[in-house]
């Protein structure tokens, strides 16, 4: 592997004056092989072999000899032409890993923090941390991933490179004839080439006995190649449907074995799991006849159980979506496969008995993230893919019954089977893991984003936002169905991304700006609109996420009804703020109620956990303004403080601990939760007023105003109960 120092102290005079030669060298070769310039040339001597009066032993020797010779030339410039092609790919490639390293360390210095040779990350000297501030965990940790990166990515051009220049230079006595075009071109060949290696050893069997040093290898190709289409599409043609499935049974969960395996053969396994379903993920999305066969065929054998190996024995076979479904936690599979076999799936347990075991979990519970169900593993590749979980959920031909199953609670519902199961202790864990793998695929569907994804986020289409309003709706009406739910964590995400539009729902007539299509939360109603929020709020990391999106949007209002307000009167100034700062103290409300209730009433959680959502969903102070931020001529700056100054506020003001020998009475807790939740009002317009270049005496005058605002609203939720009961 390179290093931090090598990277930085990479010459590549040398590599350029390679690339200067062999520019060079091949315009020569080129001008010997076709005569350009006039000049004799192979071409000439072939066509003159060819076309002579060849006698005797000549005929067929010689005359063979100098054709042959004569075509070396052809591949000669072929060879020199792929080494240009892979130099010059090369030194761009380098240069750029360099450039950026460079970056990564300037960037990690002003930050207090050094790189270390293998890209960690540490802080600097106790006396320059003390005169210039002490880098938080998190940015040791951005540095560190920054800096292995770029390593790797490095590293992954060094060995292409290596590796295309080795196979053009293996001939001894001739040239090759393989074309590379780029260092790209060349890992594609590297791809199919490993792909049809991994696939040989496939085929002799007994991939159970492959010793953990055998695993590691494939593995890393796998890892290496999972973005690679070429390699994802040649793997899984050449294992076809059923291969693939015989051999993720077979090496997963070794025959006999029960899957019995030792930790550490667990975690690689574990790590061939994500890598494999990326690859296969990668796979579905190449358009070729070879891969619309293996994805037809996956779908046919999912209903299908997989026989067992030749002389195994023992145990009912799984059928194939217990295993393909496994495979499917990580990476976007192509929206169209994903449609037909979510289908036929569904089709398929629907007609399974009552309470059949579902073997999924029992065949891989030794892995880390294997699914306890195939529609659960389905559900992941769902919230993976935002264009199909939209598809399958809302807005497809058959959604509405993709709906009743796998949502709503009604007979014959997924919901329904576990309702009854309950009173016979059994399937609690499996639910859990259903109404997470369920919540995944939701998220997706409402925020247009992989449900874990931290890139930017996308302005919320038409469909999204139906799909919310939905969502409200229905769990709004029937808050219990989120009673203990592990639901409740996926839908504070939804309601902190579309913070805009429940604001918006409970501003009455006055409208909130939204970012893309409205949600139109209104029109579900006020009470369903609390009922839903005091369900959800009622879990910690929902909790976490709600408030710090709220406090985010709130000053994000304050701050765009502050811009260029010249010449209004400071009473109307303070009838807008007021405004635009109520529905953010109602939903504070409601969250101050559904704690209460979750750590006083319902005691099904502790201050500690909430405290701890508060610290843990601080991301979304910066996502939601990140979702408006072309609304700014100054987007950086503007962003930078609202987030950080909600962030901070949030955690200052409503981090509670109700932990103490006495412990705190419910009224004394709603009444710190006001005091908090008016401070933050107060912060939130004061500091808005002085960015827009408002006076010290017009900002606090208009902070007091919506402080006292905010407590009115406040007092009114929290006296009805916030919806949450």
């Amino acid at each position: 592997m390179l290093t931090v120092p090598d990277l930085l102290g990479l010459r590549l005079g040398k590599l350029t004056s390679a690339v200067d030669d062999w520019e060079a060298m091949a315009r020569r070769l080129n001008e010997l092989a076709t005569g350009g310039g006039g000049a004799d040339s192979a071409a000439l001597l072939k066509r003159t072999a060819e076309l002579a009066d060849w006698q005797g032993v000549n005929a067929t020797v010689g005359k063979a000899f100098v054709v042959k010779t004569a075509s070396e030339f052809d591949d000669a410039v072929t060879s020199a032409r792929s080494v240009l092609a892979v130099l010059q790919g090369a030194l761009k490639a380098l240069a750029r890993h360099k450039d950026e390293m460079e970056r990564v360390e300037a960037g990690a210095a002003k930050r207090n923090i050094r790189i270390t040779p293998a890209g960690g990350a540490e802080a600097r000297s106790p006396r320059d941390a003390a005169e210039d501030g002490v880098p938080t965990q998190a940015d040791l940790i951005a540095v560190m991933l920054d800096a292995t990166r770029v390593l790797r990515e490095a590293d992954e051009t060094d060995r292409i490179a290596e590796r295309a220049l080795r196979a053009l230079a293996r001939g001894k006595h001739d040239f090759s004839d393989v074309r590379v075009n780029s260092l790209d071109h060349a890992k594609d060949l590297q791809g199919r080439a490993d792909a049809d290696r991994w696939a040989k050893e496939i085929a002799k069997g007994d991939v159970a006995g492959w010793s953990d040093a055998k695993l590691k290898r494939f593995n890393d190709d796998l890892d290496r190649y999972r973005d690679t289409p070429v390699f994802a599409e040649r793997f899984a043609t050449e294992l076809g449907a059923e291969g693939t499935l015989r051999f993720w049974r077979d090496l997963a969960h070794p025959a006999g074995t029960l899957g019995a395996v030792d930790r550490e053969r667990a975690e690689i396994l574990g790590g061939v799991q994500d890598n494999l379903s990326l690859t296969l993920a990668a796979a579905t999305r190449v358009d070729s006849p070879a891969m619309d066969a293996w994805k037809k065929d996956i779908i046919e054998a999912g209903g299908q159980r997989l026989p067992a190996a030749p002389g195994t024995g023992g145990g009912t076979p799984p059928y194939g979506f217990d295993v393909m479904s496994t495979l499917m936690q990580k990476g976007k599979f192509d929206t169209k496969f994903l449609q037909g076999y979510g289908d036929a799936l569904l089709e398929h347990e629907k007609g399974l008995p009552l309470f059949e075991p579902r073997p999924s979990g029992a065949l891989f519970n030794h892995l880390p993230d294997a699914p306890d169900d195939a529609v659960s593993g389905f559900l992941e590749a769902l919230g993976h893919n935002p264009e199909a979980s939209l598809q399958f959920l809302h807005s497809g031909p058959d959604a509405k019954s993709h709906w009743d199953y796998l949502v709503g609670h009604g007979e014959g519902s997924r919901n329904s089977l576990y309702d009854a199961a309950k009173p016979l202790g059994i399937g609690g864990g499996a639910r859990d893991q259903y109404e997470t793998s369920l919540g995944h695929a939701l998220e997706s569907a409402a925020n247009q984003t992989p449900y874990d994804a931290d890139g930017p986020r996308k302005p919320h289409s038409d469909a999204s936002a139906s799909f919310v309003n939905r969502l409200v709706d229905y769990y709004g009406s029937n808050p219990e169905h989120l009673e203990d739910s592990k639901l409740r964590g996926s839908m504070g995400n939804i309601t902190a991304e579309y913070m805009r539009d429940f604001q918006d729902g409970m501003n009455g007539e006055r409208r909130i700006a939204t970012h893309g299509s409205n949600a139109d939360l209104g029109s579900v109603g006020g009470s369903t609109l609390r009922d839903f929020l005091g369900a959800v709020g009622k879990d910690p990391d929902a909790y976490g996420a709600i408030l710090n999106a709220q406090q985010s949007v709130t000053t994000d209002l304050v701050n765009e009804a502050l811009r260029d307000r010249e010449g209004m009167s400071d009473g109307m100034l303070a009838i807008d703020v007021k405004n635009l700062v109520s529905p953010g103290g109602q939903i504070a409300g409601v969250m101050a109620e559904a704690r209460t209730q979750a750590v006083y009433d319902d005691r099904i959680a502790r201050d500690a956990e909430f405290n701890e959502g508060i610290r843990t969903a601080d991301k979304w102070a910066g996502r939601v303004i990140d979702l408006g931020a072309n609304k700014f001529p100054v987007v950086g700056d503007v962003v930078s403080w609202i987030a950080e100054d909600a962030r901070e506020s949030v955690v200052e003001k409503y981090t509670q601990d109700s932990s103490g020998a006495a412990g705190q009475q419910r009224e004394d807790f709603l009444s710190d939760q006001l005091e908090g939740s008016s401070k933050a009002v107060f912060d939130a317009t004061h500091r808005a007023a002085i960015e827009q270049g408002y006076s010290e005496r017009k900002a606090t005058a208009l902070a007091d105003a919506a402080q006292k605002d905010i407590q009115v609203f406040y007092r009114l939720e929290t006296r009805s109960g916030g919806g949450a009961g």
